[in-house]
């Protein structure tokens, strides 16, 4: 016979062993992420938030058909696009000359040159348009000059309220920021190629066109999808320059929010600036991965 202490015992050993609950794993936030919360959150608010406020006013019923469909839109588009064209094709053919000389014909000052142009990219747009008013301008130094030699009431140099007036100061601001991806790209060529070629019969024409150009080809594409990008939102050359026949669609913005206190045109204005900007950096970053710049 067997004992009430016995039987607990053997129907310990017979009853089946308890199946281990698994708790649910506490998954935990990396502190990565946690740090970039700050940062999140102020580019929400300082710069998703008003973007936000802009393309909901321009969805105001009916605001982009009549926006769309006046004289004024159309104009200004066609304005901001071949001025934006017409310099970066400017800044280029003038940077890559410049940067060629800088970088490959030694003359004194060539180093002092070229960073000059690094402490030339941080000046505002509106400096260089007041020195070529200063020289260009109605009561400029030529003009002044012209007038006092012959005696003229006015001088010959009024293009600089015209749209080439625009183009001349949006050439000669934005060229550096060609010139110095160039001159970085250059910098990188081993001159024993240059060398080589030269000891070989080789033009400097030639040298350039199958040497040095291919070389540059990633950075004059970098400085001019730049410039092209800059010259679409370029607002304070046009003001400064006095053009009133030259209406950009950053000026267009500007007369419809502050002289006509027309919100919802203006914001249909500016999307389609931003649009047209983003659109085009986004081609260039498709380009630059194919090509593998």
């Amino acid at each position: 016979m067997t004992g009430p202490a016995e039987s607990v015992r053997v129907a310990e050993r017979l009853a089946p062993a308890p199946v281990p609950t698994r708790t649910a794993p506490v998954r935990r936030v990396p502190a990565a992420a946690l740090w970039s919360l700050p940062p999140v959150a102020v580019l929400a608010l300082v710069f998703l938030y008003p973007l936000a406020l802009v393309v909901q006013e321009s969805l105001e019923p009916g605001a982009y058909g009549r926006v769309f469909g006046s004289n004024a839109f159309r104009e200004a588009l066609s304005t901001t696009v071949w001025l934006a064209v017409g310099a970066t094709v400017g800044c280029l053919v003038l940077g890559f000359g410049l940067a060629l000389v800088i970088a490959f014909v030694p003359f004194p000052g060539g180093k002092a040159v070229a960073k000059f142009i690094d402490v030339f990219l941080s000046f505002p747009s509106f400096l260089i348009t007041l020195a070529l008013l200063f020289v260009y301008g109605t009561v400029g130094m030529a003009n002044g000059v012209w007038t006092d030699v012959t005696g003229a009431g006015s001088g010959p140099f009024q293009f600089l309220t015209t749209p080439w007036g625009v183009l001349l100061a949006e050439i000669t601001y934005f060229t550096p920021f060609v010139m110095r991806p160039l001159l970085a790209a250059f910098s990188q060529i081993d001159t024993a190629q240059l060398e080589v070629a030269s000891s070989l019969g080789a033009k400097p024409a030639r040298i350039v066109r199958q040497v040095i150009l291919p070389e540059a080809l990633p950075a004059l594409g970098a400085g001019g999808s730049l410039v092209l990008v800059m010259c679409l939102n370029e607002f304070g050359i046009v003001l400064f320059t006095g053009a009133k026949d030259v209406t950009t669609l950053p000026m267009l913005v500007y007369g419809k929010a502050i002289l006509e206190s027309d919100y919802p045109a203006a914001c249909v204005v500016a999307v389609v600036n931003i649009a047209i900007s983003v659109g085009l950096y986004s081609l260039y970053r498709m380009v630059s991965r194919r090509v593998g710049a």
